[in-house]
């Protein structure tokens, strides 16, 4: 059976463990931990082992002596070439025929190509998001969705059957405040979310400047969670349905879809039920009329869970969340992205939940995401002066329409555009949006990315099938060796819920791709048969990425 055949190319990084592992144990150094990856610079090969490193003060020795030690031992059968460097790492340089077949695996498996099992049968809901009904999404909400999205893609890659969740705050003071404002200005049947937040906005300043409004916002905001005022109960639920209904067309334009919806109103009663039955375990505390977590000796803060006026914080209703979820679906993972901010109040949430339902918390991951702002600084929903997720689109895919007349090809570039900035950044970075940078052709943007793509699409339409002339290979490209460590690098991408260690690849990919599309004509060389392998190894090895991301594929630009 060839290695395409068996997918065994896939598995290199593996096969290499494996060999250092036993070559380890041969030399006395059984179960030490070290890495496996691609070299920084691609003069020192294919794959570089640190296992030298963390052997040496075990064995008592320097890692150059422990890596001389190890070499000669690796029993790797499709290494050309292995090399210990001065500092201790060992190199290996993968033969030619091996990195043939890669070339030849990717570009034979298409949409397949680097598909992983290592999550088979694992059931996993991703909450991403999270858009508050009574506000509009604003760009914010674009970190959580596109790395959300991404994450989610990256984990179904490997195997597993992801749900995806969006959980919104339809009560709470915000709730509150807006619906005080619409009634004030006697809007009975509000039109757009965009009437639904500035509502907000005016009820915010209400509740901030005069203290009889306070008060009326603060009922109000009662009477939200008992919820036996139907007049009321009717005028929310058409107003939470117009928010959703805007949300849902943002989210088609990012193409993505949540299986499932939670709301606040849901995990309000069941968050305080369960925080109330804490306090007899020992869990939280009563204080001056509010319930409370006390999270000194575990290095945290207290923090208010029930407040004095009997409801329910943010963190009782994230407890009630975490209950609901395990009712609707069956997981053995939950991951939940939010803002940084929320950092110091996720840890409280686990560290109670970790007492209330240990097998719950310990399957919780909280993946936190930074601030996306525009140049002219931080934006607040409270002052009015947030930019929204639709007018942000729309500016960037207008932007993108001036070299791209045809609508569905502008918009496709601007949303490759806006999740590029994104997800090129580690998930808890901040980042400042570039409109101009966003939209070059030049290198580190989406539509860089996108167009190495359409270049080599535009080869093979007008390749001849098969190709003309050999189909065996010569020195290897640059490119071979970057296509043959895609299934790696979306493996270790969904394994560390970074998406950014994927972009980052694709845009090296990219420029390899540009370098060989310079310097090498494919169409009517004598090596034309391989080198439209090499083509399409690419492309599908950029196609599969870029869908990864959940940026779009357009077919021209």
């Amino acid at each position: 059976m060839s290695f395409v055949e068996s997918g065994t190319l896939a598995r290199m990084e593996e096969q290499i463990r494996q060999a250092s592992v036993l070559a380890l144990k041969d030399i006395g150094a059984e179960g030490v931990p070290f890495t496996v990856e691609r070299p920084a610079e691609s003069t020192h090969g294919d794959y570089a082992i640190n296992a030298a490193f963390v052997a040496a003060k075990q064995l008592g020795k320097s890692p150059h002596e422990v890596a001389k030690d190890i070499a000669p031992i690796l029993k790797i059968s499709v290494h050309e070439d292995i090399k210990v460097s001065e500092t201790g790492f060992i190199n290996i340089t993968l033969s030619r025929e091996t990195i043939a077949l890669a070339v030849a695996e990717a570009s034979a498996q298409g949409d397949e190509w680097g598909k992983g099992t290592v999550n088979a049968n694992q059931r996993v809901m991703v909450e991403y998001t999270d858009p508050n009904p009574f506000k509009e999404m604003h760009i914010g909400h674009l970190m959580s969705n596109t790395i959300g999205e991404s994450v989610s893609r990256l984990i179904a890659n490997e195997g597993a059957t992801v749900t995806r969740a969006c959980y919104s705050g339809d009560v709470g003071p915000h709730v509150a405040k807006a619906i005080w404002a619409l009634r004030k200005s006697c809007t009975t049947d509000p039109q757009t979310a965009g009437d639904l937040s500035g509502a907000y906005v005016e009820g915010n300043r209400a509740y901030e400047t005069s203290p009889e409004a306070k008060a009326e916002i603060d009922a109000l905001n009662q009477a939200l969670y008992v919820g036996d005022d139907l007049t009321l109960m009717e005028f929310w639920s058409k107003g939470r349905a117009l928010a959703i209904e805007a949300f849902e067309r943002v989210f088609k334009i990012l193409g993505t879809h949540f299986d499932y919806y939670f709301f606040e109103s849901e995990t309000a009663e069941s968050g305080m039920r369960i925080v109330r039955d804490g306090i007899e375990k020992g869990i939280f505390e009563e204080s001056e009329g509010a319930v409370i977590y006390k999270g000194e000796k575990e290095g945290l803060h207290t923090l208010v869970f029930i407040t004095s006026r009997g409801t329910p914080t943010y963190e009782a209703k994230e407890i009630g969340l975490a209950f609901l979820k395990e009712e609707r679906v069956q997981t053995d993972r939950s991951i939940v992205l939010t803002g940084m901010e929320q950092i110091g109040h996720f840890k409280i949430v686990l560290a109670a939940l970790k007492k209330i339902a240990p097998l719950i918390a310990a399957k919780t991951t909280h993946v936190p995401h930074g601030l996306l702002s525009l140049s002219t600084g931080k934006m607040s929903s409270r002052e009015g002066n947030v930019i929204t997720a639709t007018e942000l689109i729309h500016e960037v895919i207008l932007r993108s329409s001036e070299k791209n007349p045809d609508p569905l090809i502008a918009e496709q570039v601007a949303i490759g555009a806006i999740k590029y900035m994104i997800l090129r950044q580690a998930p808890g970075s901040g980042i400042i949006f570039d409109e101009e940078k966003s939209l070059s052709l030049e290198g580190d943007s989406g539509p860089y990315l996108q167009y190495a793509l359409v270049r080599a699409r535009k080869i093979l339409t007008y390749a001849a099938t098969g190709g003309e002339g050999s189909d065996e290979p010569g020195a290897p490209y640059a490119i071979e060796r970057l296509i043959l460590h895609f299934p790696e690098v979306v493996a270790r991408a969904a394994r560390e819920l970074a998406p950014n260690i994927l972009t980052t690849y694709l845009t090296e990919l990219a420029a390899a791709w540009n370098n060989f599309y310079a310097t090498e004509q494919v169409l009517g060389s004598p090596e034309e048969a391989y080198k439209q392998r090499v083509t399409r190894a690419f492309a599908n090895t950029m196609t599969n990425g870029l869908k990864l991301l959940g940026i779009p594929t357009p077919e021209r630009m």
